[in-house]
Formats: structure tokens, C-alpha cells, sequence
């Protein structure tokens, strides 16, 4: 090719990049309905059916373009819909074509369910390109609802609108007609409102997406690229007033105690409460509830951590999860957080002294006398959220059979939360700060252990540029709690902090100390869009007196950690694939005294074929392990270095049988530690309004450096490890019926195994040293020996003959079932009937026996704990 040609050749490939750059950078036309105010025009009869006069009104919109698996062609099936409106109502109608309607799919589920297939309309009424409603029409009658937050990031099903909804099925396909009042909705008081606006509908069979405004695979959000609902004129802000009163009858059966008087074999009770909602203004609302009841809430999974560090658990009570994202503040990564709900209500804290002979009946939770949460967003901007919440004291019964007696085990405490946001730059940044407060009413010195208060408050920030190519997000935090010199001396020995480390040059417990005050943060940027490539990084700490379990959750303080991540995905489908994801992660950890503790590198893909089959694999890779906790207040100690690997498969999940299945694996160098995990399982749907599945999990955890215990070799601290040999069984069943879309009946039910033996004793010696066997001495058959009759190891480290230390049996085998059984039944939009049935048995197994034998033992041959609870609600809408 001659040197002309290959200018030419050159210039054309330039002037052809440049063009296509060009228009990948132009701007996705808003696309605007206009809808009509229904003035001398009666409402629409929601029945699904679209014959009434009020659709004349105004035009259909379509032209649907598809998103998922093909983003930007025609999708397989149109849509179209139609709004109309009046001063309490916003009623939609929508026509999704089917060829073949008699295949299309009817899933019955519970509401938010989302099966088969179905159309959503999603509205951002506040136009504040982050925030949104979100309305889903399932082809057979079941309602979902969600509040996003987070441009998309989050959508939060708890939130659960009164809205009527009516589908039906004809030969050009299926329609739905849904009536949505305004006071479910908030937004401000102009005469002509803008509001953003999107529709997406699921064409079940090929598992497709299809929306009426066109949003790219790589756009920065999704609220931020909605077209716009126009037309809205002289509607008025709906100021909403619920009230939801509830009655509670419960019977409590257990095995009976002989001589327990606390435990004779059955309780009752009978309760009732009130929850409301009180549209303050249209943008602001204030939740109230007065002695709450959580009986229908599902039980916790059943977990072992033998770091010693608190299970984080998810939020489950109603009033707390509901508009949860307001008061969320993720201030540096995983989960800590400001904000924790599960502290309100908790499991008293305190535990009686007892003599023997003594029977005790503890609480399983706090009262929680009341609580109110006032939250919104206004149409300039201001997301406010403000909860206070009061909870009573609580007492511990003792009975010896002749007296009984309190002892306070939990003091009255009040918790007050308050979080405020503001956007500005056209929606494109914001700033925002948090406050919390918790104050005990401790009496006396009964409870002097325990915090008298705790202080916190938050700064947060986040700007994009680049229409939102581009973001720098940052918070900062600080905290103090405060009590006796007791209680703030335990807050520093405790597993958060450990001010007691033996080689810590930064830290010291002071037993004077009255205070603890720490700070922690984060600074992040990134590119959040344009392209296959996005990637960001942070730089996050938590100083040493940083405390904020008394209303937030903190695993750890005293960490400094530096994070970068580099990602890439496919906007189109590619051979087999309908979507690729590729990660890679690279993390370093410091502490406050100047320690590298960790260095880790991760990379990860998943991928969704084009017979949508999931599949997932990691490798992880971790050459540096540094740890300041696992010793417990002893000096830091390493880790070999880890290679982790992890794969993950699902089949379709719109088939009749789904499979899932993963192993995961971690191994440590030389040998001194492993994991593997194996979990798989089944789901079948027999019929649209049945699915059974189980998922069991077994997991196998070795370990030569397992801590079990501090003691003392005269004045000599020993740290005792052991190697281990941990075996975990658990499966998780299901059942879903649903016998129509306001009336379900589901079981859930989890058996739950674990069982660890412990051998090779040892105490550690030089806890830094490259190899393992370097940081332990492993006592040998005359330095230790074991007594069957007491179940305790004698160490006589010198072999002078007499015992220096002892250790008890840290073997231990732990057996748990818990069911829940509930009947819901929606008489009415908004009002609901439960019938609940609990079950569920906890018990120490055989440590020597294997794990079916416990199983055996322990669950299937042991009297259960049994609950029935009827709970009845009523939802004034005034």
C-alpha cells in the first residue's frame, strides 16, 4: 500500500472514530408525556380493561426501546400506556402486546414479589434526578412498590403505598389499569409540576426489559436519565393521615422444667399497639409507634463467630426499615455505620449474679415504649430525617423456690437520630450531616458497666461533573461516649479497641478515664459512566477512640485503609454472553501505630449467558496478614499468606427447576489454615402460585493457629491456640403459596450444625515470625494432659511435675432449628391478618459425634419451643 493510501487509510479510521466518539457523547433526547386533568370527565373503573371514556382524554405514548440483553433495538413486544389525573388520584392504563397471549406467564408471589411478567412506572416526583417511586403491575394482580434513592443505587421494598391495581387478559395481550393517590406521593407546590418519569415493562419469556425512555448501559443513574411528566396543573399537595391500629394474642409452649417456676410449659399474652402516619406537610412526614409489635418478623439466621466480634444482622421490624435510606450513613466501607436499628430493642445487656439453686427469667428483648420518625424531602432540596425512640427498663426475675426479686438488667434509654441532606448544582452534588445521641438513665451503680451516653455527628459530601461521568464523594465522623471509670475502661479493653495490647506503642488503657472521643472518614473518586471502564478508589480511617456501638455499628477502630478498583463491563451482547462484568481490587490496611497489616489483590467476573445462566468466579490473593485482634489483647500476630477461590452457578431462574451451586475455598501457605465451603440447592415451581426450595450449605474451616484462650505462666502472659477442626451443616427450606395476590401462606425453616474439636495445644512465642510453625510451640504429650472427669486440659509447661495452667475443653458442638410459619391475609389495601406459627430448639450437641448424629439428638428428638400468634391491623386512610 502505497504512503497516500495509507494516509487516506488513516484519516478515514481517525474521521470515522470521531464520529462514532461523537455520538456516543450526544445527549439521549428527554422524551415528555403530557397528561390531562379529568375535569368534567368521570374517573376511570379500575378493571383492567380500558373502555372507559376518561382514556379519550389523552394520547398513548410507545415506541419502547429495549434494554436488557440488547440495548437500543426494538424489543420483541410494544408497549404503550396512558395518565390521566384528578385532585386525589393519578390513574394509568397500559397495553403490553403479546402475539401469543396464552403464553404469557401469571406467577402469583407475595407483594414485591416480581415474577413473570409484569409493567412498572417509576416517578420522581420531588425532580430531583436521585429519589424515586416506583409502581409494579404484575400480569397476575400482585402489587410491588419501592422507594429508590441513590440515582438507583438502592430501592427500598419496604415501603409498602395504598394503591389499587387491576390487570386482564385479552387477544392483543394483557393490560393493567392502576389508581395511585397523590398522597402516596410527595412533591411541592407549584401550579405546574415537572416530574420525572420512566415505564419499564419484563417480557417474561426472553427475559427482556424494555422502557419508554431510553437509558444506556454505561448512563451515570438511573433516576437522572428519566423523561418528564408534564401537563400536571393546580394539583394539591395530599397532606396523608394513616392510622393503623393492631391487636396481638400469643401462646407460648415450651418444654417444661421441673422446679423452674419460670419455665412451666406455657405463656400467654395479649397486646396491642399503634402505629400512624401524619402527613406534616406534602414533602414531610412524621411515623409514630406506640408499643410495637414484631411477632411476624422472621427469626435470624443462626451463626458462630469464633473472632469474638458481634453478627451483623439485618434489619427486619417494619418501622425501622421503612425510608431506612434517609437515615443510612455508610461512613467508610462494609458495614459500619452510623446508624444501626437493631440496638434499639436489644437483648437487655445486663446479667444477675446468682447462688445456686437460683432460677433466672431474662427478657429476650427491650421494650420499646415508642418511637417516632420524622423524615422527607422538599422540593428545594432538604432530605430531613429525625427519629426519637424510648426504651423502658428492664428487669431480670429470680426465684429460689421461696423469694423471687429484680434485678435491673437494662436501663430506661433514649435514642434520638437526626440526619438533613441538601442537593444543589442542579441535583448534581450535595452536602449533608448526621447527629445521634443515646442517653441511659442509669440508677445508682447497678448498671455502672454500661455507658451513661454517646455522642455522634457526621459530615458528608458528593459532587459530579461531567454530566455525572465523574464523582468525589467524602465524609468525616466523630464520636464520644462517656460513663464511669468503669464503663469507659471496659469500652477500651473491649474487642473494638483493645487498648491492652501487649506491643501497641499508640494505645494504653487508662482506668481514670471518664471519655473516649475518635474521629474516622472517608475520600473517594471515581468515573461512574461513559464506556466498558469505570473505576474509583478511597482512603478511609478509623482512629483508635472511635466508639460507635451504642446506636451505630463498628467492628473495628484503630484502621487506616487505602482501596482501588478497576471495572469493566459489556454494553452489548457478545457470543454466548448477554453481560459481562470484569473486577479488579487492590487493598492495603494500617493501623494508628504505623503497622502494614494487609495487603490484598482480587479479581472477579460474572457473566449472564445468553440461556440466562449465572455463573461468578474470584481469585483472591493475599501475601501480607496482620492482625491486631486475634489474640485478644495479646501482641499482633501473622498469618500466612492466602489464595482464595470462589465459583458460583444458577441456571435459569424462570424455569419451573432451578439450580444453584458454589464452592468456595481458601487456603493458607505451608498449610496452617483452610476453608471450604460447598452450598447448592433447588427451587421448584410446580404451578404459578407454588415454590418449594432448599438450599443446604456445608462447610469444613482447619485451622493450627485457632485462639482459645489467655492465661498466665506465673507472671508471663500465655496466649493459647490450638488447631482445629470445624465441620457447619445448615439448609434453608421454603415454601410459597399464594393463594391469590392478597393472600399467601409461607413456610421457612433452617436446621442448623456446627461442631468443632480442637487439638495440638500450643502457646505462641514469636507471633510475627514468616513461618507459622515459627510462632507457635506446640506442647508436647508431657507438658499437657486431659481429665475426662472435669473436661480440663493441665499444662506443666516446665515438666517440674506440677501444673502451671489450665485449659478448659474448648470442644463444642451447637444445634439450632428455627421455623416460621405465617398466614398474611390483605382484607382490605393496607390491613392485614397474620396468622403466625414459631418453632425452633437450641441445644449443645456431642462434639465426638458427627453431624447428623447431633442432628438427631438435638432437633428431631428434642420437645420444640412453639409460638401462635394471631395479629390483626386496620389502616385508617383519612
Amino acid at each position: 500500500m502505497s504512503r497516500a493510501k495509507k494516509i487516506k487509510v488513516l484519516v478515514l479510521l481517525v474521521l470515522s472514530f470521531t464520529s462514532v466518539r461523537a455520538q456516543e457523547k450526544k445527549p439521549i433526547e428527554k422524551r415528555v408525556y403530557t397528561t390531562k386533568f379529568l375535569k368534567d370527565t368521570t374517573a376511570p373503573d379500575i378493571d383492567g380493561k380500558l373502555n372507559d371514556d376518561a382514556w379519550n382524554l389523552v394520547e398513548w405514548t410507545g415506541d419502547f426501546i429495549e434494554r436488557e440483553p440488547d440495548e437500543n433495538t426494538p424489543p420483541t413486544e410494544q408497549t404503550k400506556f396512558k395518565i390521566v389525573y384528578d385532585q386525589k388520584y393519578l390513574y394509568f392504563a397500559f397495553r403490553c402486546y403479546d402475539k401469543d397471549p396464552k403464553s404469557i406467564v401469571k406467577r402469583l408471589s407475595r407483594r414485591d414479589g416480581f415474577e413473570g411478567d409484569w409493567i412498572e412506572v417509576n416517578i420522581d416526583s420531588y425532580n430531583d434526578k436521585r429519589t424515586g417511586f416506583s409502581f409494579t403491575s404484575s400480569v397476575s394482580g400482585v402489587k410491588g412498590d419501592e422507594f429508590i434513592s441513590e440515582n438507583g443505587n438502592n430501592w427500598d421494598g419496604s415501603w409498602n403505598p395504598i394503591w389499587i391495581l387491576k390487570t386482564h387478559i385479552d387477544e392483543e395481550g394483557w393490560t393493567a389499569e392502576a389508581k395511585i393517590p397523590l398522597s402516596q406521593l410527595k412533591f411541592g407546590n407549584d401550579k405546574e409540576q415537572v416530574w420525572g418519569l420512566q415505564v419499564q415493562r419484563r417480557f417474561f419469556r426472553a427475559e427482556e426489559r424494555s422502557v419508554w425512555q431510553r437509558i444506556t448501559q454505561d448512563a451515570p443513574g438511573w433516576v437522572s436519565e428519566f423523561g418528564e411528566l408534564r401537563g400536571l396543573v393546580n394539583i394539591e399537595p395530599q397532606k396523608q393521615l394513616e392510622i393503623q391500629p393492631f391487636a396481638v394474642s400469643q401462646l407460648k409452649t415450651y418444654p417444661k422444667e421441673a422446679g423452674n417456676p419460670f419455665r412451666d410449659g406455657n405463656d400467654t399474652k395479649i397486646n396491642g399497639g399503634l402505629d400512624a402516619k401524619i402527613g406534616i406537610t406534602n414533602d414531610l412526614t412524621l411515623d409514630l409507634t406506640i408499643n410495637p409489635d414484631f411477632g411476624q418478623v422472621d427469626a435470624d439466621p443462626a451463626a458462630i463467630a469464633l473472632d469474638g466480634f458481634q453478627i451483623f444482622f439485618q434489619e427486619r421490624r417494619p418501622f425501622f426499615v421503612e425510608n431506612k435510606n434517609i437515615f443510612n450513613y455508610q461512613f467508610a466501607d462494609g458495614q459500619d455505620n452510623l446508624f444501626y436499628s437493631r440496638r434499639i430493642g436489644r437483648r437487655p445487656q445486663g446479667y444477675p449474679n446468682t447462688s445456686s439453686g437460683e432460677y433466672v427469667d431474662i427478657p429476650d428483648n427491650t421494650t420499646i415504649l415508642g418511637a417516632a420518625k420524622f423524615s422527607g424531602k422538599t422540593k428545594n432540596g432538604w432530605s430531613i430525617g429525625i427519629l426519637e425512640s424510648l426504651t423502658d427498663k428492664e428487669f431480670a426475675k429470680i426465684d429460689d423456690n421461696t423469694n423471687q426479686r429484680e434485678v435491673l438488667v437494662e436501663p430506661m434509654t433514649n435514642y434520638l437520630v437526626a440526619r438533613a441532606q441538601k442537593d444543589f448544582n442542579n441535583r448534581n452534588s450535595y452536602i449533608g450531616g448526621i447527629f445521634s445521641a443515646t442517653n441511659r438513665n442509669l440508677e445508682g451503680n447497678q448498671l455502672n458497666y454500661l455507658r451513661k451516653a454517646a455522642y455522634t455527628a457526621g459530615l458528608d459530601f458528593m459532587h459530579n461533573w461531567k454530566n455525572r461521568k465523574y464523582y468525589v464523594s467524602g465524609n468525616i465522623v466523630a464520636s464520644q461516649v462517656s460513663g464511669s471509670k468503669e464503663a469507659i475502661t471496659r469500652t477500651q479493653r473491649e474487642l473494638t479497641h483493645l487498648f491492652q495490647r501487649v506491643d501497641a506503642g499508640h494505645v494504653s488503657v487508662n482506668e481514670n478515664r471518664t471519655s473516649l472521643t475518635g474521629t474516622g472518614g472517608k475520600l473517594e473518586i471515581g468515573k461512574s459512566s461513559v464506556g466498558n471502564w469505570r473505576y474509583f478508589g478511597f482512603f478511609s480511617w478509623r482512629s483508635p477512640e472511635l466508639e460507635l456501638n451504642d446506636i451505630g455499628f463498628l467492628r473495628q477502630a484503630d484502621d487506616i485503609k487505602q482501596i482501588g478498583i478497576l471495572t469493566h463491563q459489556t454494553l452489548k451482547p457478545r457470543g454466548a454472553f448477554r453481560r459481562i462484568n470484569t473486577r479488579f481490587e487492590q487493598m492495603t490496611t494500617y493501623d494508628f501505630d504505623g503497622n502494614h497489616n494487609r495487603t490484598q489483590y482480587s479479581l472477579s467476573s460474572n457473566a449472564n449467558l445468553k440461556n440466562n445462566w449465572f455463573v461468578s468466579y474470584q481469585l483472591e490473593y493475599k501475601p501480607r496478614i496482620f492482625t491486631n485482634t486475634v489474640l485478644q489483647g495479646g501482641p499482633r500476630f501473622r498469618y500466612s499468606e492466602e489464595v482464595i477461590n470462589s465459583f458460583n452457578l444458577s441456571t435459569d431462574s424462570r424455569k419451573k427447576i432451578r439450580f444453584d451451586s458454589g464452592l468456595f475455598s481458601s487456603q493458607g501457605k505451608d498449610n496452617s489454615f483452610s476453608y471450604t465451603e460447598f452450598n447448592t440447592g433447588i427451587a421448584y415451581r410446580p404451578i404459578n402460585a407454588l415454590t418449594v426450595s432448599m438450599y443446604p450449605t456445608y462447610s469444613i474451616s482447619k485451622s493450627k493457629t485457632q485462639y482459645v484462650t489467655q492465661t498466665n505462666f506465673g507472671s508471663t502472659p500465655r496466649y493459647i491456640m490450638a488447631d482445629i477442626d470445624q465441620r457447619t451443616l445448615s439448609a434453608s427450606v421454603r415454601v410459597d403459596f399464594n393463594v391469590n395476590p392478597n393472600l399467601t401462606i409461607q413456610y421457612y425453616g433452617e436446621p442448623f450444625i456446627s461442631r468443632g474439636r480442637y487439638k495440638d495445644f500450643n502457646r505462641v512465642t514469636n507471633p510475627t515470625a514468616d513461618y507459622f510453625g515459627d510462632r507457635i510451640e506446640v506442647f508436647n504429650s508431657g507438658q499437657i494432659s486431659f481429665d475426662t472427669t472435669s473436661d480440663i486440659y493441665s499444662v506443666d509447661e516446665d515438666l517440674n511435675g506440677a501444673t502451671d495452667y489450665t485449659i478448659a475443653n474448648p470442644n463444642f458442638a451447637y444445634v439450632q432449628f428455627r421455623s416460621n410459619l405465617v398466614l398474611r391475609w390483605e382484607y382490605i389495601p393496607g390491613s392485614e391478618i397474620f396468622l403466625v406459627w414459631s418453632q425452633g430448639t437450641t441445644g449443645l450437641g456431642n462434639p465426638k459425634a458427627d453431624l447428623f448424629n447431633s442432628l438427631d439428638a438435638q432437633i428431631l428428638g428434642r420437645k420444640p419451643e412453639n409460638i401462635f400468634l394471631i395479629k390483626a391491623t386496620y389502616r385508617f386512610l383519612l
